[in-house]
Parts: C-alpha cells; sequence; structure tokens
C-alpha cells in the first residue's frame, strides 16, 4: 500500500447524547479537561505522519472552522461542509470529494470525530490492498452490547451483526482505509456507510481488516465521555511518543 498521507475525519455529529453536559459546540469539540478531542485526534494523526486533513463537518460548523482556521500545527485543513445531514456514508463520499487525489485510487484514512484508537498508521500502510478493497480495524471487546460485532475468516470479514450482547468478539473501531474514488458516483447522497455499504456488500466486495488490541475510547454516550476525562487525558503522553 502507498503511503498514506490525508485524512478525512467525520466531525458533523449533534452530540445529542451529550447535550447535557455540552451545549455550545458540536460533539468533536468536547473537551478533555481543558483540551477538544479534534485536537487530541488531530494531533495523533499528524504525529503518525498525516499531512492534509479533510474535516467533514456540519452541525455549528463555525465553532470548528473558528478554532482552527486553515491548518491544524502547521497541517492544511479542508472543509467538506453538509449543508443537509448526509449520514455517514454521504460525509464519506462527499469528503473524498476533497482528498487532493480523488480521481485516483490513492488510499485515504477515514476515521470518526468521537472516538479514538490507538493504532499504527505503518501497521494500516503495510497491509496489501488490490483496487478498491478496503481495510478496517476491528478492535477486542468483552461483555458489550453498545456495539455490532464483527465476524472475521483468514483475512476478510465475511459478517456484521447487530447489537446484542456479547460476552467476546470484534468491534467496528470506526478506523478505515478507503480508496479516495471508493464513491466518485454518490456525492452528495445520503446513506450510512455501516448499513447501506459495509453491511450489504460484505458478501460482494473484499474487507480486509487489521485487530488492534489497544486503547479506545468513544465519547459518545455520558458514561464514556466522563471516563474519557481521565483515561485518555492520563495516556496523552504516551500518545505523542
Amino acid at each position: 500500500m502507498n503511503k498514506i498521507t490525508e485524512a478525512l475525519i467525520l466531525a458533523g455529529g449533534f452530540g445529542s447524547r451529550l447535550k447535557g453536559i455540552i451545549k455550545d459546540v458540536p460533539k468533536p469539540l468536547a473537551p478533555i479537561n481543558g483540551v477538544p478531542f479534534l485536537s487530541i485526534l488531530m494531533k495523533y494523526l499528524a504525529i503518525q505522519g498525516i499531512k492534509h486533513f479533510i474535516l467533514s463537518v456540519g452541525y455549528k460548523h463555525e465553532k470548528i472552522q473558528n478554532l482552527y482556521g486553515h491548518e491544524f500545527n502547521g497541517i492544511p485543513i479542508t472543509y467538506a461542509i453538509e449543508t443537509e445531514p448526509l449520514g455517514t456514508g454521504g460525509a464519506i463520499a462527499y469528503g473524498l470529494s476533497f482528498t487532493k487525489k480523488h480521481t485516483d485510487k490513492n488510499n485515504v484514512l477515514v476515521v470518526n470525530g468521537d472516538s479514538f484508537i490507538r493504532f499504527s498508521l505503518s501497521d494500516l500502510e503495510s497491509t496489501q490492498l488490490q483496487n478498491s478493497e478496503i481495510l478496517i480495524v476491528l478492535k477486542p471487546m468483552q461483555n458489550f452490547e453498545r456495539y455490532g460485532s464483527v465476524a472475521v475468516s483468514e483475512n476478510r470479514i465475511i459478517a456484521f451483526a447487530e447489537k446484542e450482547f456479547v460476552t467476546n468478539g470484534l468491534i467496528n473501531s470506526g478506523v478505515y482505509v478507503v480508496p479516495s474514488n471508493l464513491f466518485a458516483d454518490k456525492i452528495e447522497k445520503k446513506f450510512s456507510f455501516e448499513k447501506d455499504f459495509l453491511e450489504k456488500n460484505v458478501c460482494k466486495q473484499s474487507f480486509h481488516y487489521l485487530i488492534c488490541d489497544d486503547y479506545f475510547i468513544d465519547i459518545g454516550i455520558e458514561d464514556d465521555y466522563n471516563q474519557a476525562q481521565t483515561t485518555l487525558f492520563a495516556i496523552q503522553s504516551s500518545l505523542w511518543q
């Protein structure tokens, strides 16, 4: 795989389940001990070698634009602004059109703007992907029901299961490597990346995976957001090493 230098961050979430805590900023700007979550995420990606950020934004996007402007720590930012919610799939399709080589099969890192997993970008780059193949980072978890589980066989994903209680399984961490021209024919169409693309095409396309059993946090609900105040903040110093 060629070196990955562009990251598309899905940062358009409403944060409806956190409205009792964060009332005046979009979810990706939720403070982690005073530091915007998005800043922690972008700093980690920058240290891994990302050279261009595309921020897919919608709800209160002006707050994000006013905070960062057109760069973060010297790395250029491009904004893909949704005039209406496009769903995760539509946001990815629209965001990919702002990559520097969106007409070529250039690999792009896609991450959620409200979750964090400590992974190695070089490990993702070492995976051999062909044509329109996709790589998904999976996280092992125990005793969970908030996430759907993922079934794998050999080197590919074979099924996505609905949310239910699972004692031991793999979840989709929300980190992907996709070709920049993946949705060239679906720009500005509303659809779910998980439901309308991954689940419907798992038997038709090659979805590869990389298992990452490292620190993971999703700040989408109040309990995990509160947990991030201590756990994510505590490991920040090690993230930049």
